[in-house]
């Protein structure tokens, strides 16, 4: 009869857990519902760089640990991200492809954490960048195929910052051409 009841006590509290881990998914569905990525590559836009990748979360800029449900990026994909003359596309399994043209993206890096994630140091890229709305987020990136004997994060890494430093007028006066 004790172990009857003890079961009974663990699973309450388990099913306790589990509809509080859905309602504040939906909480957090409900608050982000505004928040949006956009959608669709652009004709004629040429494609620099193809990477294989895991889409692992897009959190408020500068706090990795504050997810944020930006529709279509709300749930963690494996994927495709490809670098093109216009923007960066991020193609994930189930989702519509969103395109994040170079105007809208602020900054890329390394990150070492982020919500759920933990990885080797620099193991992610960390893209800043505005959502329709204006906010600023930041979408973690786990590149994982491989070219060659070269590093996929960092060529990724390299491809991403030289599309966000070719959108800004003081990376063209810095090497001498005109804006």
């Amino acid at each position: 009869m004790n172990q009857q009841i003890a079961g009974s006590v663990v699973l309450a509290v388990a099913l306790l857990l589990i509809l509080g881990g859905v309602l504040a998914w939906r909480a957090r569905l409900r608050r982000d519902s505004g928040l949006t990525a956009p959608i669709g590559v652009p004709e004629h836009a040429e494609v620099q760089a193809r990477y294989e990748t895991l889409y692992v979360a897009t959190t408020k800029h500068d706090h990795s640990l504050e997810r944020l449900a930006v529709r279509p990026l709300v749930y963690r994909a494996r994927g495709e991200l490809t670098i093109t003359d216009r923007g960066a596309a991020l193609s994930l399994d189930g989702s519509p492809t969103v395109f994040l043209a170079s105007t809208r993206l602020i900054e890329a890096d390394r990150a070492t954490v982020t919500i759920d994630r933990v990885v080797e140091p620099g193991g992610l890229i960390r893209l800043a960048w505005r959502t329709d709305e204006g906010s600023v987020v930041d979408s973690y990136l786990r590149v994982t195929g491989d070219i060659g004997n070269t590093d996929a994060s960092g060529a990724a890494l390299t491809d991403l910052q030289r599309l966000i430093s070719s959108q800004r007028p003081d990376a063209a006066s810095a090497t001498g051409e005109s804006a």
